[in-house]
This record gives C-alpha cells, structure tokens and sequence, in this order.
C-alpha cells in the first residue's frame, strides 16, 4: 500500500488521547498490561507516565507528540507490516514514527517477549 499526503495529514492531526485507549485494550484484552505499554511507549518516546497523561490532557496531535519525542536509536530496526504498510518503506517520518509505535504495541498485543519488542 502507498502512503499519500491526505494519510499522512490524519495520522499528523490525530491526537495521542484520542488512540490511547484503543492501545490500553488491544494490549489488556491479549494479557499484557498497561505498564508493558507504558514501558514499550516510553522505549520508543522517551516519554515517562506523568508526561504522557500531560499528553492525553492536552489532547496533543501525534505531529506534537513525535516532535517531543527522543526516538530509540534502535527504532529503525522495527520492521514489517503495519496496518498494511510496509514500515521501511514510509517515507513521512512522521507517519513512519506512528507506525513504529502501532507495531510495537501489536508485538506486545500478540505476546512477543519485552526483550524482542524492544530490541535488546
């Protein structure tokens, strides 16, 4: 599938509030915890549980969320298909980072261990 700019507008308007409770589900109703989602959001973001409940109260835009983001050095070793798209072929970076954390939370959704998911 190829990304287009009316996608990548929407990912870059939609808010971290708005998606965070679809992730808080998809990972409870597999077995997994929201601390393993905080901590697999936290390994890409850098961003601790205080900053993002800041984010969900300020109902910031994932293009705001990205830019205060310090992204893992090791996130470009996410790989694979997300959402039908194929992650190293994005070429938005914003879209790409947004892809980067929907496929770690569907890693974490389909029970790989923490170690795999965050590439240690």
């Amino acid at each position: 599938m190829k990304e287009n700019d009316k996608h990548n507008e929407r990912i870059a308007k939609m808010t971290f509030a708005s998606v965070y409770p679809h992730y808080v589900t998809k990972v409870q109703t597999k077995g997994r915890t929201v601390e393993e989602l905080h901590q697999v959001i936290e390994w890409l973001t850098g961003f601790d549980n205080k900053k993002l409940q800041k984010f969900i109260n300020e109902k910031v835009t994932f293009e705001t969320f990205f830019e205060r983001a310090t992204l893992n050095p090791k996130a470009q070793l996410i790989t694979g298909v997300i959402c039908g798209y194929r992650i190293e072929e994005i070429e938005n970076p914003l879209t790409k980072q947004a892809r980067y954390l929907d496929k770690l939370i569907d890693e974490l959704a389909k029970g790989k261990k923490m170690e795999k998911i965050l590439r240690q």
